[in-house]
């Protein structure tokens, strides 16, 4: 468990690319998402990041970071990567540990699970050409795709973290 006291760590927001070229836009609009969802957390204890805020809704701020960091390593890392990684919060006892287990989470650790992912998704694409394919049960799908994808999957969820924090703390934003 992380120190008492511990709070969720500043963070500077990079700004979205406003001309550039398609891998450039890809990975600026997937950074400037993933640095939205950390935004969302700066400045709030462990409490408050395990807060459901919304009920019944079982997510919680500190949920989100930890279910990106599973998307992270499944999509990039598993799929991209083609690497044999296993889950890290969820099972197939327990397919939302990432949501259901936040109660008595390592915060810290999972802060840092979550920007170890975002490296190793990185480590994962690099020299990847978008066009690159592989299979899915639901077909072919290609490295773009999954930029495309991830960007979809970060607003959605940071769409959640504004109404979350909103009711955590009354705070709003961008």
């Amino acid at each position: 468990m992380a120190a008492p006291g511990w709070t969720a760590p500043a963070i500077q927001r990079r700004n979205e690319p406003m001309a550039s070229g398609e891998r450039a836009a890809l990975e600026g609009w997937l950074d400037y998402h993933r640095d939205t969802l950390l935004t969302k957390c700066t400045g709030l204890s462990e409490e408050q990041l395990r807060q459901r805020s919304a009920p019944p809704s079982n997510l919680s701020l500190l949920g989100l970071v930890r279910h990106m960091a599973e998307v992270e390593r499944w999509w990039f890392r598993t799929n991209v990567g083609r690497q044999e990684v296993a889950q890290i919060y969820c099972a197939e006892d327990n397919e939302d540990g990432d949501f259901d287990d936040v109660d008595t989470a390592d915060t810290e650790a999972d802060f840092a699970t979550f920007r170890a992912e975002v490296e190793l998704a990185r480590a994962a694409a690099a020299g990847k050409d978008l066009d690159e394919t592989f299979e899915r049960p639901r077909g072919t799908l290609d490295v773009r795709w999954v930029f495309l994808h991830m960007i979809e999957e970060y607003a959605r969820h940071n769409g959640h973290a504004d109404i979350l924090r909103e009711r955590i703390d009354g705070v709003t934003g961008e």
